[in-house]
């Protein structure tokens, strides 16, 4: 057995070439700490890691389980987050949001942040590394504030990224105002049909109502009640809403603007409170 041979398992079940070489890569570096400059240095790999990682690939054909739940991270914004089947696997898309929600704050000095629907805290964690903003992260669901808070915990920043159980603005206290809301929410209409892998993924942090405006909508309609004055808010986008989004904001919010992805499409909002 080689790593071929492994390899071709992935590609015969669905698997394209350079993406069965990379969960290849992940598994190796994860389970046996075998990296790229050990395999460009000739390094061998033993039978027992061999078979260690056969078995990993085996279960990953048929779990279909991402490769992110089986190694128990992923890779986001330059750090590994644990991640499981209670928390969305962080994606690229989602780095554009932060990227800009970290300029913002950078520009303008922002110091009180409130991530609505944190899940694994990816997006709090990362912009109380890289700013000097606190950030508060909610979510209605306990078993992702549990990964969260390993997150953050595994981070460093405990008193920089905390985590409260809320249902959007449920738990939010009257008196408390930020200078900015982000938020990543659930945007897939319900019944959308998903590649099988996403599907392991926690629906509640997937779909959502009114063809998948319903947490913008709602979001759009408090968020300003706990925005400062000159308040930000920002938005991940899901396909085709840009629009819709944008004349929902429009009733509160001045300087809306969207950003497109790479692939063209526009993936994030983001405006201040008029």
């Amino acid at each position: 057995m080689n790593i071929q041979t492994i390899t071709k398992l992935l590609t015969d079940n669905g698997i394209e070439t350079n993406e069965a070489k990379r969960e290849i890569s992940m598994l190796l570096e994860h389970f046996c700490n075998y990296t790229e400059k050990d395999r460009l240095m000739g390094k061998k790999l033993s039978e027992k890691d061999l078979n260690l990682i056969y078995e990993k690939v085996l279960y990953r054909v048929k779990t279909k389980n991402p490769i992110q739940y089986i190694i128990g991270e992923a890779y986001f914004m330059g750090e590994y987050f644990k991640v499981n089947s209670d928390v969305l696997i962080p994606r690229d898309e989602t780095e554009i949001l932060v990227k800009k929600a970290i300029d913002i704050i950078k520009a303008n000095d922002l110091v009180d942040v409130l991530d609505i629907g944190t899940g694994s805290g990816c997006i709090a964690c990362t912009i109380a590394k890289q700013t000097n903003a606190t950030v508060l992260g909610v979510d209605i669901s306990s078993d992702a504030l549990r990964v969260a808070l390993d997150n953050v915990t595994k981070l460093g920043i405990n008193n920089r990224a905390v985590f409260r159980k809320s249902n959007l603005f449920s738990r939010i206290r009257e008196e408390e105002k930020f200078d900015m809301i982000i938020s990543n929410p659930p945007y897939i209409p319900i019944g959308t049909k998903l590649d099988v892998e996403v599907e392991k993924e926690p629906n509640i942090a997937l779909f959502a109502e009114e063809n998948g405006l319903y947490f913008y909508k709602e979001i759009i309609k408090q968020a300003p009640k706990y925005l400062k004055k000159d308040g930000w808010l920002l938005f991940e986008l899901g396909i085709n809403e840009s629009e819709k989004v944008k004349n929902h904001m429009a009733e509160y919010f001045e300087e809306i603007k969207i950003e497109k992805d790479l692939a063209g499409i526009d993936r994030i909002i983001f405006g201040r409170t008029n």
